[in-house]
């Protein structure tokens, strides 16, 4: 029996140790944030691992169509390699979001490490634009102890998500169920417009450009409104528990 009990124990440890490091809704290595206020039937629309033609620009297309502004959390290779997407992404009113330079888990990697990763994205895009970026989003949502610390430093705010598409593991189809299932005034909705921080002829996003359309429509068809991510955002940068 006790062995048992060590094993549950083990395992609620490692549980919780997950929930903490991964859940985007957890805050219990800093805070972070993962909803807008409910007043008003408002959703930001941000997109991760990106740019990566013709993906992008064909997701940027369609927003242009519908008059929606969205973030892009870019990751620095691809910025480094698509400088003139970067370009489109700010000249039509969206913002931009540092994703990491190579999309790593940041799981047990060093304040110095983590750093690393942050800075060379910010320098990407501020030579590219001449502005960095104001707000971090970490690869696969999994954030590590030291990191609220190295984005306060830097002066980043750390963004999650309420809700996703889940498109990176299904069709579009699925990807518009799984974006509007839950979606209530405040959201953060999560999509993809690239793959980490792959090679162009390594993604495939095509699903998500399908359902996009899709999902913007249903999102005005109950009242929503498509805002700025920076809309979201507190006055100030939240402090540590």
């Amino acid at each position: 029996m006790t062995w048992v009990a060590g094993v549950a124990v083990g395992g609620a440890a490692v549980g919780l140790g997950w929930y903490g490091c991964a859940a985007p809704s957890s805050q219990w290595l800093g805070p972070s944030l993962v909803r807008g206020a409910a007043d008003g039937e408002r959703i930001a629309l941000t997109f991760d691992d990106g740019p990566a033609p013709p993906f992008t620009e064909q997701i940027l297309d369609i927003l242009r169509a519908r008059g929606i502004t969205a973030t892009f959390f870019v990751c620095g290779r691809n910025v480094e390699r698509h400088p003139d997407v970067v370009r489109r992404i700010v000249a039509e009113g969206h913002a931009l979001g540092n994703h990491t330079y190579s999309h790593p888990f940041l799981c047990f990697r060093t304040r110095r490490s983590m750093a690393r990763e942050i800075d060379r994205t910010q320098e990407a895009v501020r030579k590219i634009t001449g502005e960095s970026p104001t707000v971090f989003r970490p690869p696969y949502g999994v954030r590590w102890l030291g990191l609220w610390r190295v984005l306060g430093e830097r002066g980043l705010r750390l963004v999650m998500w309420s809700d996703s598409g889940l498109d990176w593991r299904q069709g579009a189809e699925a990807t518009v169920s799984a974006a509007v299932k839950e979606l209530r005034p405040g959201a953060i909705l999560l999509l993809h417009d690239g793959h980490g921080a792959r090679p162009p002829d390594q993604v495939d996003r095509s699903h998500t450009v399908k359902a996009l359309p899709r999902i913007i429509d249903w999102a005005i068809s109950k009242g929503f409104s498509f805002v700025p991510l920076r809309d979201f955002l507190p006055e100030r940068q939240p402090t540590p528990p």
